[in-house]
């Protein structure tokens, strides 16, 4: 589709970008293949993850275990629409 302007967020955790890296080369001593980061678009605050692979099961676990249950849950989350993000296992 067509690109569209995004609106400047009221506030801090209002709007955030995900999306995977890699696959990176060499990979980690630990296997991990990709990054996965997670940004506020107003703060510019990150969070990225080594992983292994760039499944929707890994975003998921990304968003519960280093995310939500650390920050509390975004309001919004804004993402590239691959696969990863698309499946009905991210509605959740």
């Amino acid at each position: 589709g067509t690109l569209k302007p995004i609106q400047p967020p009221d506030g801090v955790w209002q709007l955030v970008s995900m999306d995977f890296h890699g696959p990176i080369n060499p990979t980690t001593q630990r296997g991990n293949k990709y990054i996965i980061s997670l940004t506020d678009v107003l703060s510019k605050f990150v969070i990225t993850k080594a992983v292994h692979d760039n499944t929707t099961l890994t975003a998921v676990r990304f968003l519960k275990e280093d995310v939500i249950s650390k920050f509390g849950t975004p309001r919004c989350i804004l993402t590239d629409n691959g696969t990863h993000f698309t499946s009905t296992m991210m509605d959740e």
